[in-house]
């Protein structure tokens, strides 16, 4: 799930599509009753501190509220063709809405 741009100037940090991958994957595994669950993520993740994977997530929990407020569009992804990406996001949608 790559970073948009208003997600990435509000976090202060860039997150490449690579490390958000990693980052979907950690907030998988370290769930939100692990011990030292967003330094586990930063590890995971690498290149970022435990405050910026935390605000990273809080940013992405500010964009679920918007889009299920109705403030922003859901967005109309393909479900088909080469790119799993589309599937993905509304999967990790789906699971922020459960943490």
């Amino acid at each position: 799930m790559a970073s948009s741009p208003l997600s990435s100037r509000r976090s202060g940090s860039s997150w490449t599509p690579h490390q958000n991958k990693l980052f979907e994957k950690a907030l998988a595994q370290f769930d939100k009753d692990t011990a030292d669950r967003w330094q586990n993520i930063a590890r995971a993740v690498g290149g970022k501190s435990a405050e910026e994977v935390k605000r990273h997530y809080e940013i992405l929990l500010e964009d679920l509220r918007r889009i299920e407020s109705g403030r922003i569009p859901i967005p109309n992804y393909k479900t088909s063709g080469s790119n799993g990406n589309a599937y993905e996001e509304q999967r990790l949608l789906k699971y922020l809405k459960l943490q």
